[in-house]
């Protein structure tokens, strides 16, 4: 009996130490967990709306897309939302997506600009609220020379301000190029990027290309605006109907006795010391060099050298057979302009060293050209082999990369806002229609190429001046007048 009750006074303090052991336990994890509660409580930003699924606003872009959820479906839409390709006929509500501008650096916190950093700007869209209707977003479908390959897309134009001719969509919309806050705007991206010079596309007075509106009227309120933020404006001289040597005197006289003295027009300070104008000229090869030998050589018939009207002509170099017709012609450099890695051998990053050498043995200015992807599919549908993906911003640096390695005197971008080409630094951001989903710049913000370009613009500043005085180039951007 004795035995009987001990072993059962023992099983009795088994079981009671073994629940103090297990309440201790309970204890130390609901208070490991309350802790563990409050710390993610604190990481939380203040901002947070209530309700935002847990932890989903501490990723940085998530933030954004927030006030728009949607289901899982969705997020497999935005997977090839991000490899580029336009996604018709969805049955969803319109979504537009703004960035908040808190993000946007101060102006005073920047790096200064590198003036020997140019952008190509567009000034060709428009809008019925400053234009009476819709120009260029209005983008007509543009037909393939092969009526068997045409027959296969669609036809007609694009209908603003939902359905318009690019891949992606504008913050600032379907925005009109007259519009005086869009200016503005743009050369404040233009400055937050450190871009120092933009190169304007221009056509001469009263005339355009084939899909837009007269814009020479335009060049004062854009000199204005960018002197405002210290940019500089040089002119992209576009293709116009019947270019030559002697309509080209008279456009190059027209611009230099009407804009030349505007502190914001540009002047490129030369080995020689002369400060002079630049003009890039896109299709440069479309004129026979004799003709631009008469233009820009010393002996030509209308030469323009040692005039007031003299300045820096740089051609555009689509193939190799180019460059000696370039220096017949008597260019003073060359740009590759597109943004297409291996679609012209100009733009092939591989021939990039041997056309910088090929420039330094005849004294001619190497200017690459680089961009940030490329897709022409809303105007051109049957041109997807030329599209070059993004990559999240990794094909942009590595086309700077590219252009850095060879020393360029100059590097251009391509573009600030061709919208049609999708070539664009400027803000993008998300939105989708019934009919179509537009491509963006996510997981990264609208402001992302505008930040990547400031990045590679200050260390192209600091690179250049290691080499500047081995290679006898300019140090400083000189824009006094000659």
């Amino acid at each position: 009996m004795t035995k009987h009750l001990s072993f059962g006074n023992l099983k009795y303090d088994i079981m009671a130490k073994f629940r103090r052991r297990t309440c201790i336990i309970l204890s130390l994890f609901i208070l490991f967990i309350f802790c563990l509660m409050m710390g993610l409580k604190m990481l939380r930003p203040n901002k947070a709306a209530f309700g935002d699924p847990f932890g989903l606003d501490l990723l940085p872009e998530v933030r954004q897309r927030t006030p728009h959820l949607v289901k899982n479906v969705d997020s497999q839409k935005s997977d090839k939302i991000n490899s580029e390709t336009n996604i018709k006929n969805l049955k969803s509500v319109e979504i537009s997506v703004k960035p908040s501008k808190a993000s946007e650096p101060f102006l005073e916190e920047l790096p200064p600009l590198n003036y020997y950093l140019h952008v190509f700007y567009y000034s060709w869209y428009g809008n019925p609220q400053f234009d009476g209707k819709y120009i260029h977003w209005n983008h007509p479908i543009l037909k393939h020379w092969d009526p068997r390959i045409a027959k296969d897309y669609p036809q007609g134009k694009h209908n603003p301000p939902d359905d318009i001719g690019s891949s992606f969509y504008p913050e600032l919309g379907s925005y009109s190029s007259r519009d005086p806050s869009v200016i503005e705007t743009h050369m404040k991206q233009m400055y937050s990027a450190s871009i120092g010079v933009l190169a304007l596309s221009w056509y001469p007075p009263d005339s355009s290309d084939e899909n837009g509106a007269p814009t020479d009227d335009l060049v004062p309120a854009i000199l204005d605006k960018a002197h405002k933020y210290n940019l500089k404006v040089t002119f992209h001289i576009e293709p116009y109907k019947n270019r030559d040597d002697q309509n080209m005197y008279k456009n190059v006289k027209y611009i230099i006795d009407k804009y030349g003295n505007h502190p914001a027009f540009y002047r490129y300070k030369t080995q020689t010391g002369n400060a002079l104008p630049m003009f890039y000229v896109y299709d440069s090869y479309i004129t026979k060099p004799e003709q631009w030998a008469n233009l820009l050589t010393i002996s030509g018939s209308r030469s323009i050298r040692n005039s007031p009207y003299d300045g820096l002509f740089i051609a555009l170099l689509v193939e190799d057979k180019h460059k000696y017709d370039i220096l017949q012609s008597g260019f003073d450099g060359i740009y590759t302009y597109f943004a297409t890695n291996g679609f012209t051998y100009g733009s092939s990053y591989e021939n990039w060293a041997k056309l910088k050498l090929f420039c330094d043995h005849f004294k001619l200015i190497f200017i690459p050209s680089v961009g940030p992807g490329y897709i022409d599919t809303s105007i051109r549908p049957w041109n997807t082999q030329n599209t070059r993906n993004r990559v999240n911003g990794k094909y942009y640096e590595t086309a700077l990369r590219a252009a850095l390695q060879t020393h360029p005197s100059v590097i251009s971008i391509t573009s600030f806002n061709e919208w049609h080409e999708g070539t664009q630094i400027e803000k993008a951001v998300p939105k989708r229609t019934s009919n179509t989903v537009y491509l963006d710049y996510r997981p990264h913000k609208p402001s992302v190429y505008l930040e990547l370009t400031r990045k590679w613009s200050e260390k192209y500043s600091k690179e250049r001046a290691t080499y500047v005085l081995d290679h006898q180039l300019p140090i400083s951007n000189a824009l006094i007048k000659v």
